[in-house]
């Protein structure tokens, strides 16, 4: 089993809104073998806690736009890693230092990445 195609489309908005923010290091992972609970990860980094709350607020109107309505939300005051449940799409956005720390990517390294448009992705934004 794949990401479904509803999930794919909210990966690309959500990487997009956050590109749109000068988020870095987009990188999106299939986890849909390996959860049962969603679908795909999006992952971006912000150099600053109030690039984290500039990144959160975009994608979340650019997912509002298309439908989408998070189910939780998670680490909003500490402003370091705030991680927005949409159900088949967790979106994760983290400060570059918990980004190192806590290296997500590592964790999932065996899941598919979802290729995302072009420009964005791990090669800076």
């Amino acid at each position: 089993m794949t990401a479904t195609d509803h999930a794919r489309e909210l990966v690309q908005a959500a990487a997009e809104a956050a590109s749109d923010k000068l988020a870095t290091d987009i990188v999106a992972f299939d986890v849909s073998e390996q959860l049962a609970i969603t679908d795909a990860f999006v992952i971006a980094s912000a150099s600053n806690d109030r690039q984290v709350k500039a990144i959160v607020d975009a994608v979340e109107d650019k997912l509002r736009a298309i439908g989408a309505k998070p189910i939780r939300r998670e680490g909003e005051r500490d402003g370091r890693w705030v991680l927005i449940d949409y159900g088949d799409v967790v979106v994760h956005i983290q400060h570059e230092e918990e980004r190192q720390y806590y290296a997500l990517e590592r964790l999932w390294r065996d899941c598919p990445v979802i290729a995302l448009s072009a420009g964005i992705g791990a090669d800076g934004r």
